[in-house]
């Protein structure tokens, strides 16, 4: 169903409300959601909520589907990130009236008089087209995920084989198909969500985990940095490390996620902090896998030797490529003299050893670590779109807008 021009122009008429009122009326959404229907907090990620970031985002995404409503392909690939999480979810068409249900009692709610019959109706027409552009689009994916060899849909149990401590805080996972079919190809980069029960949690909790080595049709690998410093962060990664042991079950659904390798001969640099190492080795591991002859640099920081999790992983990758270098230091390490090329934090200096002319950059770790990466890149005229970086809560941007003289 199309929507008419005069549907359209009351939504970008209403774009400006959104962008001032956004976080109040997705605020207002989610406590109302929730308390009519509190079986939907076994999807949601309830340390998102009561940080305030699910919010901000949602705010963030019915602003720009507004501002763009003429033009929905400018927030496409937007869509489908959203769209890849929800399939990881398990997000199903029968979710969307309770939202947009929701999402219009949350309007009306904090608009109050300004939010007239003729708005609300539009938004209305509004959120049926968006809601099915979402439901199609999750389709296909559920479809492509099902369809593969060894694929499935939604949730499966899966058997915990093995259990290795790669550092004090990062812990790899093991996982076998309890029904003992094949597991499916995935890219390199791409995610596998987990889903478990917390004995100290009335709901279930899901989270999104890198898969850490490149596919071998047998079993997955998730290697996970215990949160316990973080509360309630940790709730699901310290469950994970003090609870889950070998031959206990988890459930996982399939692969997914848009951060993944592209198919290029252009030099490439993976850039990573602390546990973000987990997809730059997954990347690593294929291009290795393939004897790939591209320029690659493999930039690491983490905050101590302790905690410096597949060192001798990526040497060992590194050394099989022809035109490869691992770079990496540590902003508080035990031994200032050790091996590592550098201390402190990165800078120019430290990038500028791993940047090439058309490099194409992958950065992941900490949001602050990802800012800080991502703004000294585009400082050193590196363009906008050679940089790529993965969050695994609610989007956000994490560079900040050049301004040119």
């Amino acid at each position: 169903m199309a929507l008419t021009k005069e549907t359209m122009d009351i939504i970008k008429a209403t774009a400006p409300v959104l962008a001032e009122h956004g976080k109040t009326i997705t605020t207002v959404f989610y406590k109302k959601m929730f308390t009519n229907h509190p079986e939907l907090l076994n999807i949601f990620n309830a340390t998102n909520q009561e940080k305030g970031q699910q919010q901000e985002a949602l705010a963030n995404m019915v602003y720009a589907a507004a501002k763009n409503i003429d033009q929905l392909e400018v927030v496409l690939d937007e869509v489908k990130l959203v769209a890849h999480k929800h399939r990881g979810l398990d997000v199903l068409p029968e979710h969307y009236p309770i939202v947009g249900e929701h999402l219009l009692l949350a309007i009306k709610e904090v608009l109050g008089d300004a939010a007239t019959d003729e708005i609300m109706d539009a938004w209305e027409e509004t959120y049926g087209v968006l809601a099915k552009v979402f439901i199609d689009i999750e389709e296909e994916m559920y479809q492509a995920a099902e369809e593969q060899v060894g694929g499935w849909r939604g949730f499966k149990d899966f058997v915990v084989v093995d259990k290795v401590k790669e550092s004090d805080v990062i812990t790899s996972f093991y996982l076998e198909p309890k029904d003992g079919s094949v597991v499916p190809d995935y890219e390199a980069g791409q995610y596998l969500t987990i889903r478990v029960q917390n004995p100290d949690s009335e709901y279930k909790q899901i989270r999104h985990y890198t898969l850490s080595s490149k596919p071998n049709g047998k079993q997955f690998r998730i290697s996970v940095k215990k949160e316990a410093d973080f509360t309630p962060n940790g709730v699901v990664s310290t469950y994970l490390h003090d609870s889950v042991e070998v031959n206990d079950v988890i459930e996982a659904s399939a692969p997914a996620g848009m951060f993944t390798l592209e198919e290029e001969v252009t030099p490439v640099t993976f850039i990573s902090g602390g546990v973000g190492i987990t997809p730059m080795l997954s990347m690593l591991d294929k291009l290795a896998d393939e004897k790939s002859t591209r320029d690659i640099s493999f930039l690491h920081a983490a905050q101590s030797e302790k905690v410096h999790a597949f060192h001798e992983d990526v040497k060992e990758l590194i050394a099989s490529l022809d035109n490869a270098k691992y770079v990496y230091g540590y902003s508080d390490p035990v031994n200032k003299d050790g091996e590592q090329n550098f201390n402190g934090f990165i800078n120019k200096e430290i990038l500028q050893e791993v940047a090439q002319e058309n490099t194409t950059f992958y950065v992941v770790g900490p949001v602050g670590f990802m800012e800080h990466v991502a703004n000294l890149l585009t400082e050193m005229n590196v363009p906008v779109e050679n940089i790529k970086y993965e969050l695994f809560g609610p989007k956000q941007d994490i560079i900040k807008e050049v301004v040119t003289a």
